[in-house]
């Protein structure tokens, strides 16, 4: 009898403990330091940090994606300011009628995804013309870009950068419209349309059939399939539960805090994102587009309209802050770090905010309707322009107006920064954190939405394109919607952040070796821009 009594004590207390555990620490917490012992060697990989001076640590993953953004400003001949006008005459649609021209002849081979080294998906045949606009492929992909980060991320960068970082914010925007420009391209160039119309393209495409074209075969489908994994975790992590609990953190903050009436219930909050979310990610690129287009222009106009309230509020500190970006940048004081480690925090802020380099933006943008590929990449270099150089500098230059880069403010996580960029704004616009709560919901609502599109992209691309497998990833998705708003994620959202970047790597790799097929395609729509003009 004490032998089975024995072995039933032995079978029930690893769940007694756990039972204890949960009481303890709750059982999101539990899964969260379960889910980071079992990750962290990943997350430690990704973001491992080179050593410069016993201040300075650079993050290695930073390294290809701002040495890749030079090569290719240089390479393409400072394509992110010659190309500047060209790019906002194409969202015109300025340049519209060389869409319909039939002197200008491509070559058509099949629709349907092969090995073949350039699919006529730039080709506008019957059918299979791309499913938006170039304005809609812009503002799909910006609302992805778009959001949190330019509004904790900046606020953190320059609590720990100075004012200083904000400058090299703006550099690596500027560098970071080539390595945009590279990809959409290479995104247009080398989707896959299918016999309904529906377009299937980025990374994962043109690494496998550019590279098989420079008689890389095998390293392509390699590259290609890391990419797709790592998408599909960025969908579930970055781009769905970090935005859906920061927003839920905002409201919550907004409606009282611990006595507001949503206190507790991040999972009410997250059904509610959950079913919006799946009314438009349902419909696909051509519903998530008109969504998109409709809430973009909306929410970057209401946040830039504000600071430049703010700003010019307060017209007499507008120079003084520019002095201190400047000075900052080159000769920072009492900043940790000194001028490498302010240029460090500009460029990972930076980086974390538009994506330049990590592939994710030519997924949207495969999907537009055009027969040149470098069309879109010049829409494209707009993004990082619209996201890094505004956005992200507004908030800058609010901070720094109504001083809120301070030291003590260094170690925020971005919940708590995104309160430090409300507080700001509230000094000079009483009610504005309301409506900066409605922004940052919209904003979570929006790169939601986009990166389920990514996300689902590397799905199929893995899986299959059959309705099953859509439903079955579009499910799962809305599920982690409410997982988000509900959870305690600090290892999961530390994963999710290195899928993201992880995403870089196969991805820098591709565009350096292809960035000859970019060459060609940018002179072929040069050429026929000035035969248009002619």
């Amino acid at each position: 009898m004490k032998k089975h009594l024995l072995s039933i004590f032995t079978l029930i207390f690893p769940f007694l403990t756990f039972a204890q555990e949960t009481v303890e620490k709750g059982i999101d917490q539990i899964i969260d330091e379960k889910f980071g012992a079992a990750t962290g060697w990943f997350v430690n990989f990704i973001f491992y940090k080179i050593p410069f001076g016993e201040e300075v640590q650079v993050y290695w993953v930073l390294f290809p994606l701002i040495l890749g953004a030079t090569y290719f400003t240089f390479y393409f001949k400072l394509i992110n300011f010659t190309g500047f006008w060209t790019s906002i005459n194409i969202v015109r649609g300025k340049y519209d009628d060389l869409e319909e021209r039939k002197d200008h002849k491509v070559e058509i081979s099949k629709s349907k995804f092969t090995d073949e080294e350039d699919n006529p998906d730039t080709i506008r045949i019957e059918g299979h013309e791309g499913e938006v606009s170039h304005f809609q492929a812009l503002t799909a992909a910006l609302s992805a870009t778009v959001g949190l980060g330019n509004i904790a991320g900046v606020a953190i960068a320059v609590s720990i950068g100075g004012a200083g970082a904000t400058f090299w914010m703006i550099v690596a925007g500027l560098l970071g419209m080539a390595s945009k420009f590279v990809e959409c391209t290479l995104g247009v160039k080398y989707r896959d349309i299918e016999d309904d119309g529906t377009v299937y393209g980025g990374p994962m495409y043109y690494l496998t059939k550019g590279l098989k074209s420079k008689g890389f075969t095998r390293l392509g489908k390699v590259l290609a399939a890391l990419f797709a994994i790592f998408v599909i975790g960025g969908s579930f992590g970055g781009g769905n539960m970090f935005q859906v609990n920061q927003a839920f953190q905002l409201v919550e903050n907004i409606t009282g805090g611990e006595s507001s009436f949503l206190h507790g219930k991040g999972w009410l909050f997250g059904i509610i994102m959950a079913v919006f979310v799946g009314i438009v990610i349902i419909g696909g690129i051509k519903k998530i587009a008109k969504v998109t287009d409709k809430i973009v222009p909306f929410m970057v106009v209401i946040y830039v309209v504000a600071s430049l309230f703010v700003i010019f509020a307060n017209y007499t500190m507008i120079g003084d802050a520019f002095l201190q970006i400047f000075n900052g940048a080159f000769s920072p004081e009492g900043v940790a770090g000194g001028a490498i480690g302010v240029l460090v925090q500009g460029f990972r802020r930076a980086a974390f905010s538009n994506e330049a380099g990590v592939g994710s933006a030519s997924i949207a943008h495969s999907a537009v309707k055009t027969k040149y590929a470098a069309s879109e990449g010049m829409v494209a270099l707009l993004e990082p322009f619209i996201d890094t150089v505004v956005v992200c500098t507004m908030t800058a230059l609010v901070l720094i107006i109504t001083g809120n880069v301070t030291a003590e403010n260094a170690s925020l996580n971005d919940a708590q920064a995104i309160l430090l960029t409300s507080g700001a704004f509230e000094s000079a616009i009483s009610w504005f954190p309301y409506v900066l709560t409605i922004a940052v919901v919209l904003f979570a609502f929006s790169t939601m939405i986009s990166w389920s599109y990514y996300g689902f992209q590397g799905w199929a691309y893995l899986f299959g394109r059959t309705k099953k497998m859509e439903y079955t990833y579009k499910l799962l998705f809305c599920v982690f919607v409410v997982i988000g708003a509900a959870a305690s994620l600090g290892s999961v959202i530390g994963f999710s952040d290195a899928m993201i970047f992880a995403m870089m790597v196969p991805n820098m790799i591709g565009l350096v070796i292809l960035a000859p097929k970019v060459k060609d395609e940018l002179n072929k729509y040069l050429k026929a821009i000035k035969d248009l003009k002619t």
